[in-house]
């Protein structure tokens, strides 16, 4: 099995583990960022770097696109519309705002792409990648093949 398919079955896994703010644990609770996490330790068995503490509007009070320079370090980055079921992709709400919420591209179905991801108030789930989301990505990437 691929490293993509891994991080897809890994993801896949947390679909139904509640929304949380900085929770990264399955069944228990996470955040978008916390989906990533949970994913990349099950693939490497530790996490690349701590987040540290962030606040729920990090986006609009912090300074550079911490989400995206976190990525770009850890992971291998794709050319717009390579992504493929497993990959991470990253969104931005304004043209020229930080990169603020990602997720792990699941397998179309009869809808179009999906996305599963951690939806705020909610859970983990796999939801279609509309044209609005489609339209808000910042940037697609693969985990590593080795950590």
């Amino acid at each position: 099995m691929s490293r993509r398919e891994q991080a897809l079955q890994a993801a896949r896994s947390f679909i139904g583990t509640p929304s949380r703010h900085q929770g990264h644990r399955r069944g228990v609770g996470c955040d978008c960022l916390g989906l990533v996490r949970g994913v990349w330790r099950e693939l490497y068995r530790r996490e690349p770097e701590a987040p540290g503490p962030y606040s729920q509007d990090w986006a609009e009070t912090g300074q550079g696109d911490p989400l995206l320079a976190a990525a770009q370090r850890h992971f291998r980055s794709l050319a717009p519309g390579e992504g493929l079921p497993g990959d991470l992709v990253l969104f931005r709400w304004r043209a020229l705002g930080p990169a603020r919420h990602c997720g792990i591209l699941d397998e179309a179905d009869a809808s179009g792409p999906r996305l599963i991801h951690a939806y705020e108030g909610a859970w983990v789930l796999s939801s279609p990648l509309t044209p609005g989301w489609a339209g808000r990505i910042a940037a697609t990437f693969r985990f590593p093949d080795e950590d």
